[in-house]
């Protein structure tokens, strides 16, 4: 059983609801929705899906679409807000695939993140489908629940699913601003409804900006006509909205629900959805993304990390730095032009002292007090909070490779004033010829995975996460998902003289700068001589 054939089959239903439901004819907007547009567009999604809830979630519209199907062909009943809630656990099912299609790839692939936006915010529609059927007061008249459920299956369902797949075959800097727009809009909208027509006005206007992107990427990519069309009619419905919006600030004139039932819905569910999936069945690209297969440590903590973390799990090798030799990374860096100390400190790291200055952001000072809390209590990551110069002492211990399930892994424990701040897990990996710095910081229950691919510019040398074109990155991994997070990194170390280095830490989150680390690197024997 497929949703592609549970869509056709619904097709045949939903004209003899057509024909001999009570209801009027715009409440076959949201049901064509229901019926039609919601399994047909998730066998798009789920097409070269072969996971566990792709193969058993069709089984499960069966009773969701059956409650619709009797919600549409009755009266009033007793039954309406069970049958209702039947559909909602369904959206709710939905919204779950949606997210772990999420954990498993993390903030990467905007794509196949707006995708992930679509199957999650159905759930939305669900829940105000089940106020209207309820008669649950949510501060709006009647109609006006029922056109917010409309608008979660249309505008915050099939849109971002649409421009997901729009995605697969062309991305762009408009791309990005257009599919962000699309996956923000639909809660501005609503919030605007409920609150301030102004925002409503600057919500619609903030819509127009993302959707007549996407128009334009339409006839940029090579996509069919009906998927153009599709987006267009998109572009024509929206300025309803904008009329709709603009007469409700001004006053200067209404607009009337039924005008906007009768252009500006009917556009959006003939026009813009039909072309839509009609389109995609046609020319379905298929997702370049694939699944990260890069060795990760085994090792996860409970409530405290620390040192306790390394019980019964180090053995009697020994290491003398983070790298054995780092001519493992030829090819990327020249270990004949890199400076021989920088080369020392990753081979002989225990001869070295580390002079430590911790630079949150000033706008991310209030986090990091907070997260300071917790991070004492844990152990782990355990910076400062004061930007105050100290020493960072450490000691690099040897892990059992069985227990990490890595290869030559060895934990680098920092500490200042003897409170644990790292416990970090070295290893390294190689794919497709490019050897990675493989570095996992245990944390409860989960571990924090950074995989540094390493550039030399001259001399100097950078560490960097930053390179989304490769699996470089910050990861979380709990349980069988693997998470990009939406944190980059980069080290920059260069040789300052002889037996000193400055190392450079910069971090952001969302593309925000929120720390910066910087480094005096002294080898011991030039402490020792001054």
């Amino acid at each position: 059983m497929t949703f592609r054939n549970i869509g056709l089959c619904n097709i045949l239903i939903v004209l003899v609801i057509a024909i001999i439901g009570p209801h009027p004819w715009y409440f076959m907007m949201l049901t064509v929705a229901q019926l039609i547009y919601l399994p047909l567009t998730l066998h798009l999604v789920m097409e070269s899906d072969n996971g566990y809830i792709p193969r058993y979630l069709p089984y499960l519209a069966i009773p969701a679409f059956a409650a619709v199907i009797f919600l549409q062909i009755t009266n009033d009943t007793a039954w309406d807000t069970i049958f209702a809630v039947i559909y909602f656990l369904f959206t709710l099912f939905i919204a779950g695939y949606g997210f772990s299609r999420f954990l498993h790839r993390g903030f990467i692939h905007l794509e196949e993140f707006l995708i992930d936006i679509g199957l999650i915010y159905i759930a939305i529609g669900g829940g105000w489908f089940v106020a209207y059927e309820a008669n649950i007061d949510t501060g709006f008249s009647p109609m006006m629940t029922w056109l917010t459920g409309i608008h979660f299956h249309y505008s915050a369902f099939l849109l971002p699913v649409f421009t997901g797949l729009l995605g697969r075959l062309y991305k762009s800097a408009l791309y990005r601003l257009a599919g962000i727009i699309v996956i923000v809009s639909p809660i501005i909208v609503a919030l605007g409804i409920t609150f301030s027509t102004s925002l409503e006005l600057l919500s619609v206007i903030i819509y127009i900006i993302g959707i007549y992107g996407l128009v334009y990427i339409s006839f940029k990519a090579s996509i069919n006509w009906l998927n153009r069309a599709s987006y267009a009619a998109l572009g024509v419905a929206i300025i309803f909205s904008l009329v709709y919006a603009f007469g409700n600030v001004t006053g200067l004139y209404t607009v009337t629900i039924n005008f906007m039932l009768l252009f500006h819905g009917v556009t959006n569910s003939i026009l813009f959805a039909a072309a839509g999936i009609i389109g995609w069945y046609a020319q379905l690209p298929f997702t370049r993304m694939q699944r990260l297969s890069f060795p990760v440590s085994r090792i996860r903590g409970k409530g405290v990390i620390g040192e306790a973390i390394l019980a019964d799990r180090t053995d009697h090798k020994t290491y003398k730095g983070l790298v054995d030799d780092m001519s493992v990374y030829e090819g990327d860096i020249n270990t004949d032009t890199l400076s021989p100390d920088i080369i020392d400190f990753y081979e002989n790291t225990n001869r070295y002292r580390l002079i430590a200055e911790v630079k949150w952001r000033a706008w991310f000072k209030p986090f990091a007090a907070v997260y300071r809390l917790i991070s004492r209590y844990v152990r782990q990551v355990n910076l400062p909070f004061s930007s105050k110069k100290v020493e960072m002492s450490g000691n690099i211990f040897s892990v059992k490779d069985d227990a990490d399930g890595r290869n030559e892994v060895r934990a680098w424990v920092r500490k200042i004033n003897k409170e644990t701040t790292f416990v970090a897990l070295y290893s390294s990996h190689e794919e497709l010829g490019r050897s990675y710095m493989n570095i996992a910081l245990p944390l409860p229950y989960a571990s924090m995975v950074g995989v540094l691919e390493l550039t030399q510019y001259e001399e100097a040398l950078q560490l960097s996460s930053t390179n989304k074109d490769n699996n470089s990155g910050i990861y979380l991994t709990f349980g069988k998902y693997l998470f990009r997070l939406p944190i980059e990194e980069q080290f920059y170390v260069k040789e300052v003289e002889t037996g000193i280095l400055r190392a450079q830490h910069n971090m952001w989150i969302f593309s925000l700068p929120f720390l910066k680390i910087n480094y005096d690197i002294y080898h011991q024997d030039l402490v020792k001589h001054q």
